[in-house]
């Protein structure tokens, strides 16, 4: 997933940064590739296709490339079967992941998750710096994930807004209008009713997250919207690309809506961010960075009693009764306040 690819790439730049002489290379799924680019810190990125997923051979390919890069260290983030025989493959030295019955025969370390951030960064980067105690103990506790845009992707993004008549000088917010399934996903209904609340609020300009083949969904919440939201939705600038959408993105004032890569991509262009988290998601694991400038609304916030009577399986199954709980209403008490504390 992009916003795991995004987080974890704060292991090469700790590793880079502790040994300036080392080598790092970065095996990601190639869509993912985009939030990675330019990173200064990564040597290589290494590519794993959709016909490497579908096709033994060009799987074979790729085992045989890692095998003859003779590394020293492999590091599996992903410590899922299909990463552990990769790692295992290399031969490495050392091989560190996290424990798992089934592939715990990978790794020549593994260390279990903790529970409970000792930090503001959140036990998403908290566990995966813990993953670098075999090669020393002089590494930061947290690091910030960091994308790397160029200034002409910049440049282009803000000639994009302004020919659609985007006003640069006022409030933007980028709207995170879809998870990555249907129950990471803040109804659409809701939604609609909260950037309506939004806009009457403050007249901040809206652009959508979503690619065309989301259009149906995006066409949905427009039915939904009043009629004065909408004229402050520009619903045809999006980003035709991964990088382009994070240009267009670094203009904008706020990222606002579901948890996810959209907002940990905003967060790592240093932008603020108010996501509303699936009620199956920890905000103890992804509440990356919690501060005034990224805040979030959780249904434990207002309905605690029901963590401690469901586990967080049972939620995930029943993801769109519990969003039902989660109303416009409630949400907005908090994206008020996050919005009365921004500089405009």
């Amino acid at each position: 997933m992009i916003g795991d690819v995004l987080t974890s790439s704060i292991l090469c730049e700790a590793i880079k940064v502790r040994f300036g002489e080392s080598e790092v290379h970065y095996l990601i799924n190639s869509h993912t590739a985009a939030v990675v680019e330019n990173n200064p810190y990564i040597d290589q990125l290494v590519l794993f296709t959709p016909e490497m997923e579908k096709n033994k051979k060009a799987r074979n390919k790729l085992f045989e490339f890692l095998k003859n890069e003779h590394y020293d260290t492999v590091i599996d983030i992903y410590s899922k079967l299909g990463s552990a025989q990769f790692t295992r493959a290399t031969k490495a030295k050392t091989r560190i992941g996290y424990f798992k019955w089934y592939t715990q025969w990978a790794y020549t370390d593994t260390f279990s998750y903790d529970r409970n951030p000792k930090t503001v960064a959140g036990l998403a980067i908290e566990n995966r710096i813990k993953l670098l105690s075999p090669l020393g103990s002089d590494f930061p506790p947290f690091l910030e994930p960091k994308i790397y845009l160029t200034t002409e992707e910049i440049e282009i993004a803000r000639t994009t807004l302004k020919k659609g008549y985007i006003d640069l000088n006022k409030p933007v917010a980028m709207v995170s209008l879809l998870g990555s399934s249907k129950e990471k996903t803040y109804p659409l209904a809701y939604m609609a009713v909260l950037l309506d609340t939004l806009v009457d609020h403050k007249n901040i300009q809206l652009l959508l997250n979503y690619i065309p083949k989301q259009q149906p969904e995006v066409d949905r919440l427009l039915a939904l919207a009043k009629e004065e939201t909408k004229q402050y939705i520009f619903s045809t600038i999006y980003g035709k690309s991964l990088r382009e959408f994070l240009a267009l993105a670094s203009h904008c004032s706020m990222m606002i809506g579901n948890e996810g890569g959209a907002i940990n991509m905003a967060k790592a262009l240093d932008i603020p961010t108010f996501s509303i988290f699936s009620p199956w998601i920890t905000r103890e694991a992804w509440g990356i960075f919690e501060n005034e400038r990224n805040q979030s609304f959780h249904l434990k916030d207002v309905e605690p009693v029901i963590y401690e009577k469901e586990n967080l399986k049972e939620i995930r199954k029943n993801a769109l009764r519990f969003y039902d709980l989660m109303s416009p209403e409630l949400v907005w008490v908090r994206l008020k306040s996050f919005i009365n504390c921004l500089p405009f």
